[in-house]
């Protein structure tokens, strides 16, 4: 019987479940990532398609700590699912693309200050006329408040669904100047 309760034992105290390694008092959580790496984070807090002409009006908010002072218009990229440039003629106002006068304001200095707010614009029209090309289809957009300014890549979200900017074969987006945003 002994025989028996011995390779028992050995088996049941392998089983056994150890308690897990603690980590020493030394290690540091892993990093996280900044959640404000611009100094600005981007939302889309509008949008309309009509016959076929797409706006889409994007907020920026200035969550750094120091004023931004905004000239002119945003540096604009589009880009495909995998972030690469597509090839698409970025230009101030409505650039052509159609008459909308929001578009084609003159451009005003905007102050931003620490959690305020600035607006912009993205017009293009989704015609596709051209069948010996596939359609261009941008699901991110590369945003920096200025030409030369540091970038970040935004994935425009509108009220959970993502926003692609669907620009058929026209490959033309015009951006409106910022605007201070209606408080």
């Amino acid at each position: 019987m002994s025989r028996l309760l011995l390779p028992l034992l050995v088996l049941v105290t392998a089983c056994t479940p150890q308690p897990l390694p603690q980590p020493s008092p030394t290690q540091s959580p892993s990093p996280t990532a900044d959640p404000c790496p611009t100094g600005v984070e981007y939302a889309v807090t509008g949008g309309d398609a009509a016959m076929g002409l797409r706006v889409m009006t994007l907020t920026l908010t200035n969550c750094g700590t120091e004023t931004l002072e905004l000239h002119g218009y945003p540096s604009v990229t589009v880009l495909d699912a995998d972030r690469a440039p597509l090839t698409v003629a970025v230009g101030p106002g409505s650039f052509g693309i159609s008459a909308v006068d929001s578009f084609d304001v003159t451009p005003q200095p905007v102050t931003v200050v620490p959690g305020g707010s600035a607006v912009t614009g993205l017009l293009w029209r989704n015609t596709y006329d051209d069948i010996t090309m596939p359609p261009v289809v941008g699901e991110h957009l590369e945003l920096a408040v200025a030409t030369g300014a540091p970038s970040q890549v935004f994935t425009p979200v509108m009220r959970g669904n993502p926003v692609t900017i669907d620009l058929g074969s026209t490959g033309k987006l015009g951006v409106k100047p910022w605007t201070a945003a209606q408080r």
